[in-house]
């Protein structure tokens, strides 16, 4: 079993992320504790919230109400309840709820935040957080309501929903969670698992609605399934070239250097791994071939940059202090770190590189079937056995490709250019990065289905090859790729139910199978 994860405001990476959010409960879960310096610093900052409550003088979010109502000061005796009417307020999300792991990304980057020490929140809330991820409480909290400033209020208020309590204890304002495989309410999945719900003193329910941690944790994740995906549309790209017996000088190292782009570089790098030994390539006589093919490192390589690009800025947001006001040496500042646009900004850049990305795959699986284009391959890449007419081949499984390319098309459309104001003109220009990230991360799915698709069709396409022209072989990396692909998804013969192997496979690409087995 792995040793606990410490987190400490500073250090928290992608990978810890997206490894804590996608395992619930079990065996050789990875942990999650406070470390002792953070759990320090925590307390410090919450002395001098408690200091600057008993100076009187008026401070946002620990005497005043918020929004618009900021120069609303608020008596000392009423500061506990107005902590959790702000939850109990701002919990009006609709539509369907986040999947679990976005909900225990955004949990774990929450408590990360905090853990900062510029929140004046008590350690305790972190403590509660990080107990509900590590028994496996999982909060129901619905995707839509977010502008992404002030942060993601409504997602997050939800979460406190299940965290937080009052003096009335009621189950029905306690959200809804999943706890041992059962929907239960908060108040009971809580009580189940022996963790104390907390009732929120000064600034601490300002601390746990206020940041764009939603939007956030769906990029953390987006960006990991990415990166699984692009390693698999490389293995596509090479099989397909195989097929079409591709020009090999597109890929030489003296014509991406003489571009100078690092991540095109990389891609015509491993593609050459790939295909080194093929008795396939160049066996076209073809002086270049169509951008598809040739034009792919191109394409693939900045989607790799812009994704270092995008992972850069996560890393930096998710070991931030992303709530107002923060402390800062027994002074309270209000600012705007709340704001998404950041994050937004970003995670619309990744959704452009991962559309195409997508919309080149889906080319390439048109060429292969394509009887006037793919190089004497059968049309439609029907059986040797079959009759063409009688048996549609892969016609329909290129369509679902078109179909998720051109829904990708609308996905990578910004959503972080889209701005309404709220809180009566207060909150004039919001983020919409809680959008950015639900797009992205559709469109990322999309993609995976779409080089889903080219692998099936690539795969079938080199095994007419191969049978066309007895005696060849392919590269070492694409021979390795064949092999993985057939182990899932076995040669057409005739027409058949081809949803189950093409969901395998997507399957197999976000658990990054094709990948290793292909020494990618």
């Amino acid at each position: 079993m792995p040793g606990p994860l410490a987190i400490d405001g500073h250090t928290l990476t992608l990978e810890k992320v997206a490894e804590v959010a996608e395992v619930a409960s079990g065996p050789g879960v990875l942990a999650v504790t406070l470390a002792p310096l953070a759990r320090r610093r925590m307390e410090a900052s919450h002395e001098w919230v408690q200091a600057l409550v008993e100076g009187g003088s008026p401070v946002y979010g620990l005497n005043t109400g918020f929004g618009i109502f900021a120069d609303r000061q608020i008596s000392p005796d009423d500061t506990q309840r107005l902590q959790r009417n702000l939850i109990l307020s701002h919990a009006v999300g609709v539509g369907e709820p986040f999947a679990p792991d976005v909900v225990r990304a955004a949990m774990l980057i929450r408590a990360n935040t905090l853990a900062l020490g510029r929140s004046g929140v008590r350690p305790a809330l972190v403590d509660a957080l990080l107990a509900m991820l590590n028994a496996g409480i999982t909060p129901i909290i619905p995707s839509q309501g977010s502008l992404g400033s002030s942060g993601d209020l409504a997602p997050l208020s939800h979460l406190a929903l299940v965290l937080s309590t009052d003096e009335a204890e009621r189950e029905s304002e306690s959200g809804q969670v999943w706890y041992a495989g059962e929907l239960m309410s908060g108040q009971a999945g809580m009580a189940a698992a022996g963790i104390r719900r907390l009732r929120l003193g000064p600034k601490e329910a300002l601390a746990l609605n206020n940041g764009a941690t939603f939007s956030a944790a769906l990029g953390v994740l987006a960006v990991s399934e990415a990166r699984r995906v692009l390693a698999a549309a490389e293995l596509a790209l090479g099989l397909s070239l195989e097929a079409l017996r591709s020009a090999s000088a597109a890929f030489d190292a003296r014509l991406h250097a003489a571009r100078r782009h690092p991540g095109q570089q990389a891609v015509a790098a491993r593609v050459r791994e790939l295909l080194a030994g093929s008795a396939l390539i160049d066996g076209a006589g073809r002086v270049q071939d169509a951008y598809s093919l040739r034009c792919a490192p191109q394409v693939l390589g900045p989607a790799y940059e812009i994704l270092d690009f995008v992972s850069n800025t996560l890393e930096r947001e998710i070991n931030a202090a992303t709530d107002n006001p923060l402390l800062f040496d027994g002074q309270s500042l209000s600012g705007g770190n709340f704001h998404g646009q950041v994050v937004g900004m970003a995670l619309d850049y990744g959704a452009i590189a991962l559309a195409e990305v997508g919309a080149i795959s889906e080319r390439r699986t048109a060429r292969l079937i394509d009887e006037k284009l793919n190089d004497g391959l059968p049309p439609m890449l029907v059986g040797p056995g079959a009759a063409a007419g009688l048996n549609s081949g892969l016609m329909m499984v290129h369509y679902t490709a078109a179909a998720l390319a051109l829904e990708n098309q609308g996905l990578a459309i910004p959503a972080s250019v889209r701005s309404l104001p709220t809180s009566a003109n207060q909150e004039d220009h919001n983020a919409n990065a809680a959008a950015a990230g639900i797009k992205l991360r559709r469109l990322v799915a999309n993609v995976r289905r779409i080089v889903a698709i080219e692998l099936f069709t690539a795969a079938q396409a080199v095994d007419l090859r191969l049978r066309m022209t007895p005696g060849s072989r392919l590269g070492r990396g694409t021979a390795k790729a064949q092999a993985a692909v057939r182990a899932i998804a076995p040669f057409v013969e005739t027409d058949q139910l081809y949803g189950g192997p093409l969901e395998a496979l997507a399957e197999a690409i976000q658990a990054g199978q094709l990948a290793r087995e292909s020494g990618v």
